[in-house]
């Protein structure tokens, strides 16, 4: 830890890119993830964390050695190694008496263990028990979250947050319909939450639009909630404070109704309604008399000749 803060200035290009690299930036990279065995892992969350590898490549990296640590007593080895490969997010295996088959999400906040939940799995399906084509590798999934409770309480609310930061990738300007083929559904129900993945099939409808089918693909897991490390409110607002430049600046005089239809005010000055420019009528033409009065004379008549 001390000798990585001991690096101030690089001394090849290689090491000013790396530094460049993690610079602050107006707009992040894809947040990495790192999946880290604990000294007492067993077969079940080994091949855990390798599903989930394979659903979060090319986004992750695998810590293939047993580290001996404990994230809710001790969280510097986390933070040296969130250090170490560049990445805010991370998933760490164990297994125990107490807890068996446990798993702990979590993220950082400046290389900081800002939030981090545990859970355990009850039961699990890899991605080779279920035999049906999978999606290719850095496939962008979609979200879906069904449950009052990830609305109503908090730790299942964070929860909610926490999977979405982990599984989103990348963000994209686009999307095209042959790309919206991966989807990850969570349930909470009954204390429990349940993570299926499927794969999406668009098949032949007859008309404009596909009839769509999913197939499961595989990991699936059964998890339950058991300990909770969540961020103090002022701590997890500031994690999500944006810089300036990014906030859309405000325009003024112009709204928006319930139908997305835009209102704009505009200021005008005075007008004189005495020079405004009317119709060219005869009947609104003035008579020589009104000339006249205005002009403070009577005008001359014309001689004939």
């Amino acid at each position: 830890m001390e000798a990585l803060d001991r690096v101030v200035k690089p001394k090849t290009k290689r090491a000013k890119r790396f530094l460049e690299k993690r610079e602050p930036k107006l707009k992040e990279n894809t947040k990495n993830a790192m999946l880290i065995r604990g000294g007492n892992a067993n077969l079940t969350v080994t091949e855990v964390l390798k599903d989930i590898y394979a659903v979060k490549k090319p986004f992750a990296v695998l810590y293939k050695k047993k580290n001996i640590t404990r994230p809710f007593e001790d969280q510097t080895s986390l933070e040296f190694f969130s250090k170490k490969s560049d990445c805010s997010l991370f998933l760490f295996g164990s297994h125990n008496k107490k807890r068996p088959n446990n798993l702990i999400i979590g993220r950082m906040f400046d290389y900081h263990v800002l939030d981090m939940i545990e859970l355990g799995v009850e039961k699990f399906v890899s991605l080779k028990d279920v035999k049906n084509s999978k999606c290719p590798e850095g496939t962008k999934p979609m979200l879906i979250f069904a449950g009052d409770v990830f609305d109503v309480n908090e730790e299942y609310r964070r929860l909610k947050s926490l999977l979405i930061d982990f599984f989103r990738g990348p963000s994209v300007p686009s999307i095209r319909l042959a790309g919206l083929e991966y989807v990850l559904h969570f349930t909470a129900l009954d204390g429990k939450i349940y993570m299926r993945s499927y794969k999406v099939l668009l098949k032949k409808s007859g008309c404009k639009i596909p009839r769509i089918e999913l197939e499961e693909m595989g990991p699936s897991l059964d998890l339950v909630m058991r300990r909770t490390h969540l961020a103090s409110d002022d701590l997890y607002k500031l994690s999500l404070k944006q810089p300036k430049a990014l906030k859309p600046k405000k325009k003024k005089n112009i709204s928006h109704d319930v139908f997305g239809t835009t209102y704009g005010r505009i200021h005008m000055q005075k007008q004189d309604l005495s020079k405004l420019q009317t119709r060219k009528m005869k009947g609104l033409k003035k008579r020589p008399a009104e000339k006249a009065a205005e002009g403070g004379g009577v005008s001359p008549k014309k001689s004939k000749s």
